[in-house]
């Protein structure tokens, strides 16, 4: 069941965030991965994916294919068991009708939005403008980029740049608590990226607001925020039960 998508208009916006607030969140065998940010001190690492899916197909079964908009809510994280680092999902938002086949079929903490992206690309991997908006019960959101035509350079508080552009743009697998209480697991794979630096406009993400791990007051500075026009990711499917 092998899943292979392009994904557009991909942005990963990244917070720094208190850990004793995002610590409850996760599940006790995973470490927060953890920086200590210039002028904050220790923080945990949480970050907002939206994007849109443009041809979602299986490697199998390459017809039909599939559009449509999907937002990762995620924490990165280490796996206390196996030292393996990736990332712990809060859930994902997905605008389409099969939300209710990983939902009901694999119990995913995947839950149903109506999510739009407003977005003018002005160069190979530029925008003249990025904005995506989202609405639904579990998981409102607002964002508006600018993005520039340049590579992110530097990631404070880790100890070198690959280090850190590793660990923000490559977690490979994610854990997550499946709706039925037990631990799940799904694993991808992709290309290193080529992402542009990108600042933030503006921002509004309910979700984060309601955990109580990014208030609304702090989320139009998040720590970094990257943006690719696309790529490609293959997705391993069906997700495990741990």
């Amino acid at each position: 069941m092998t899943v292979v998508t392009t994904l557009a208009h991909f942005a990963i916006v990244t917070y720094a965030a208190d850990p004793s607030a995002v610590r409850p969140h996760i599940d006790p065998r995973f470490e927060l991965e953890m920086i200590d940010v210039p002028g904050r001190g220790p923080s945990a690492l949480i970050s907002v994916v939206p994007f849109l899916d443009r041809d979602f197909r299986f490697v199998r079964m390459p017809w039909p294919e599939f559009t449509f908009g999907q937002t990762n809510y995620r924490v990165y994280v280490i796996d206390r068991e196996t030292g393996q680092r990736g990332v712990w999902f809060f859930g994902t938002c997905l605008d389409s009708l099969s939300v209710y086949v990983p939902r009901h079929v694999w119990k995913l903490p995947w839950h149903p939005g109506r999510i739009r992206f407003d977005c003018e690309p002005s160069g190979p991997n530029s925008y003249a403008r990025y904005a995506m908006h989202a609405t639904g019960n579990w998981a409102a959101a607002e964002l508006e980029l600018d993005v520039s035509n340049e590579p992110p350079t530097e990631f404070p508080g880790f100890p070198d740049f690959e280090t850190g552009f590793a660990t923000l743009t490559h977690p490979f697998v994610g854990w997550f608590h499946r709706r039925d209480g037990h631990l799940g697991s799904y694993s991808v794979w992709h290309e290193p990226l080529q992402p542009m630096r990108a600042s933030c406009v503006s921002a509004r993400f309910d979700l984060l607001d309601r955990l109580g791990v990014v208030p609304f007051a702090d989320q139009s500075e998040p720590y970094d925020v990257m943006v690719q026009r696309e790529t490609e990711f293959t997705i391993q499917l069906p997700p495990r039960k741990l």
